[in-house]
């Protein structure tokens, strides 16, 4: 089976060309593609993807002009991808190539989808809290049992895919959705290595987004079949409050 890779990138100029040469060295004996999306990068991002497009017929490109954020650059290589499985992952190197294999023979042997794990994971100590309590909060609200949602090395199958529309910060929910679909999901852990050039694109600055993408996946989960028990909850909650307001107002002229 075909097998499409897809890489946000955003400010990795020294990455890319590295990530490029791990690609081919580690899937050579696959048939392969590897898209390389530039998220409105401001430096030489978009030319080291053009000259690995112009020395590899496998390598292909998509390029945003200005930064939409992680979840849209996915969003376009999942929809450009010709691949039976899909694969992305992180431009900055400490996701591994070497890890997916594993994960390609692990989705061939009958799961839809493979979620990389970082167990031993090498960031700084406040990522790895932050993340291992969001980790939690999102296995504990959705009841799916994956240790690493924010995970990006994953294995999908393409129908899994197919009806999956990405916003906000939802790439890291994919999981969740293939499993309330019925779909096979396994967990595998995998090397992570610390950051060796350029500096993280993530910040605490997106917890709140997080949280707030993952509201509203509960609320697409819980009432997506049925919206009317949710609004007409408040509704109904609405109605008691102002006929509360209009008791009290009407006492408050006789009295």
């Amino acid at each position: 089976m075909k097998i499409s890779l897809i890489v946000p990138c955003y400010n990795e100029e020294d990455s890319v060309p590295l990530l490029v040469t791990a690609v081919q060295a580690e899937l050579g004996a696959y048939d392969y593609e590897l898209i390389l999306v530039d998220d409105g990068s401001q430096d030489k991002t978009a030319e080291k993807i053009a000259r690995a497009v112009a020395e590899d017929t496998r390598v292909r490109a998509i390029y945003f002009r200005r930064n939409y954020g992680q979840t849209a650059a996915m969003s376009a290589g999942f929809e450009e991808a010709s691949g039976e499985i899909l694969v992305p992952l992180d431009a900055d190197l400490q996701n591994d190539p070497a890890d997916i294999p594993a994960l390609i023979e692990k989705i061939t042997s009958g799961y839809d989808v493979v979620s990389g794990w970082r167990k031993d994971r090498l960031d700084h100590w406040s990522h790895v809290w932050t993340s291992r309590l969001a980790n939690a909060l999102v296995r504990w609200i959705t009841g799916v049992k994956l240790h690493d949602f924010g995970c990006s090395l994953k294995a999908y199958r393409r129908d899994v895919l197919d009806q999956v529309h990405l916003y906000g910060e939802m790439h890291r929910f994919i999981p969740v959705y293939a499993h309330w679909n019925g779909a096979r999901i396994t967990e595998m852990p995998i090397r992570h290595h610390p950051r060796k050039h350029g500096r993280s694109n993530y910040g605490f600055g997106r917890i709140p987004k997080v949280l707030l993408d993952l509201l509203v996946l509960k609320l697409l989960g819980s009432y997506a079949t049925k919206p009317i028990h949710m609004f007409g909850f408040l509704g109904g909650l609405l109605i008691l409050m102002g006929g509360f307001v209009y008791f009290c107002d009407g006492l408050q002229t006789v009295f």
